[in-house]
């Protein structure tokens, strides 16, 4: 058991890593060909397959300037992996403003690469400050 938990969070820390540093290759190689990237959010869009996500990376990885997702906690439990997280960014569409928003991940992992990830968070936190 002590395997898999490492295992898992590797998997979710490099993919963090990743996006913190704004790489969209990276990010991609941190998940399987059939990931699920749901999003629970009105404003979010759920991508599957790694081709159709990594399509969808450096859009938004542009959009969200200075992007970081800095994790609370990790919740480990086998293959699965829940973090709490508070994401910072500037919104280029709106002349930079800066957003902070919490939120959750729930991840799946297998073989050492993501499988799916469920994001839960505030899009009208969100829009209310970028008003």
């Amino acid at each position: 058991m002590g395997f898999v938990l490492k295992d898992t969070r590797t998997a979710v820390e490099a993919y963090l890593a990743a996006l913190n540093a704004h790489d969209a290759d990276a990010v991609a190689a941190c998940v399987a060909e059939d990931f699920v990237n749901e999003h629970t959010s009105s404003m979010g869009q759920s991508r599957r397959g790694r081709a159709e996500y990594r399509a969808a990376l450096t859009g938004f990885l542009e959009n969200f300037k200075d992007l970081h997702y800095a994790p609370e906690s990790f919740l480990v439990d086998g293959g699965s992996a829940a973090v709490p997280y508070v994401l910072t960014f500037l919104m280029r569409s709106a002349d930079d403003r800066p957003v902070r928003v919490r939120g959750v991940f729930v991840f799946t992992v297998a073989g050492g690469l993501i499988t799916r990830r469920t994001d839960y968070w505030d899009s009208a936190e969100v829009q209310r400050q970028l008003v």
